[in-house]
Order: structure tokens, then sequence, then C-alpha cells
């Protein structure tokens, strides 16, 4: 891994999915409009399976809504690594969420532990 590294995915979510996630507890929305917690877990996958991967323990996440997505739109979700602390195995990324149309809705940052820093290839 090194400073500017990035993993991103595109997802459409669909009003089954909606409907799923509505099921499980979550508040329902507006017609058309995405839940917010589906964003984030976007940024949840990235981290995970992406960039850093597998092992990669999530400790922090800042995320600022600024618009409202809608069920059936591309959204692509975005990390990047901001800095490296080896000595600490901690990972700093900006995330950022857009529309198809280049749209920011959603930018933050994430805070993760990686057992392994320096020894991660680059994604």
């Amino acid at each position: 891994m090194k400073l500017g590294d990035m993993a991103e995915i595109t997802r459409i979510f669909t009003a089954a999915d909606v409907a799923d996630y509505v099921s499980l507890g979550g508040a329902s929305m507006p017609d058309g409009v995405l839940p917010e917690p589906l964003i984030g877990a976007l940024f949840s996958y990235l981290l995970g399976v992406r960039l850093p991967g597998q092992g990669t323990n999530y400790l922090k996440q800042e995320t600022e809504l600024l618009g409202k997505a809608r069920v059936g739109e591309p959204l692509t979700a975005r990390v990047e690594i901001t800095r490296l602390r080896p000595e600490k195995n901690l990972v700093d990324l900006e995330t950022t969420c857009r529309t198809s149309d280049g749209t920011v809705v959603a930018r933050g940052r994430a805070l993760v532990y990686v057992a392994d820093v320096e020894g991660r290839p680059a994604a």
C-alpha cells in the first residue's frame, strides 16, 4: 500500500434492496430516496474487500451527507489512502460517493487498523 492508492465500486440499489434494508429494521425513506446507511455500506465493502482488504479492522468513519441519492441511480463509492502510519498499523482514507453525473452525495474519512500495513501490496 502507498499514499494515493484507491479502490472504487459502482452500484445501483433497487427498490428490493431498500425493502430488504427496511425489513431488517432500517427506517423507511420517502419514495425513491436511498437510505443513507446503504451508502456507508459501500465504504465498508471497499475497506474490507478491496483496500486494504481482508483482515482490515474498521476503527472510525466520518461521513458528511451532501445530498440525497435515488433508488435506481448508479453510485460510485471510492476510498483513497491519504496517510499511512505503519508504526501504529493505521491507514487513513478519504471516502467519497458520487452519482453518475459526478455530484458528490457523501464524503468523509475512514481510519482502519491493518496488521501488516507495510507488507500489503498496492490495490
